[in-house]
């Protein structure tokens, strides 16, 4: 990596020490709060950190934000990319770059209820990773094997994660 741009592995390797002696160490949860503003338009706010979403205009949107479909898509390619500088890093590889791009197919039937046959979400995900890097073809497949392994949302979107909510009325 170049310097300056390297990730912290050392606290990432302390951090993984505190769990493996310390199980519950690693125990936690991440929560966010979506307002609604205006009409297709929402503020998520995540610990100290906020985004805008908004539809596209033939949704209803004003297509002044991203999409949360888009938002599925830059999770899934944000986790990844950790993890394969993280996989990198620990096999001693440089990048000269690298941009992982991630596409969903949806139909959008399912959304409008137009066929209840399909669904309203994403057919699926593809990604393809784009790397400027003198690592052999081998350590590259080593590390994409990882990164997708270890990915939080990788596994969130492979493994669907059981989703439950409740109303509650102010």
């Amino acid at each position: 990596m170049t310097e300056g741009r390297a990730l912290d592995i050392e606290a990432y390797e302390a951090t993984k020490a505190a769990v493996t002696q310390n199980a519950s160490a690693g125990a936690g949860s991440f929560t966010t709060v979506t307002t609604w503003s205006e009409g297709a338009r929402a503020r998520t706010t995540a610990r100290s950190f906020s985004l805008e979403t908004d539809e596209p205009e033939p949704l209803g949107g004003t297509d002044k934000a991203i999409d949360p479909m888009e938002l599925v898509l830059a999770a899934v390619g944000t986790c990844l990319t950790v993890g394969w500088v993280t996989q990198a890093i620990r096999r001693g590889v440089d990048f000269h770059d690298l941009r992982i791009e991630v596409t969903g197919e949806f139909d959008l039937r399912g959304y409008l209820a137009v066929d209840e046959e399909v669904r309203p979400g994403f057919r699926d995900l593809k990604y393809v990773v784009h790397v400027d890097t003198d690592a052999p073809d081998d350590v590259l497949e080593e590390i994409r094997v990882a990164a997708e392994s270890l990915s939080p949302m990788f596994d969130n979107v492979k493994h669907a994660t059981p989703v439950t909510g409740v109303v509650r009325v102010s």
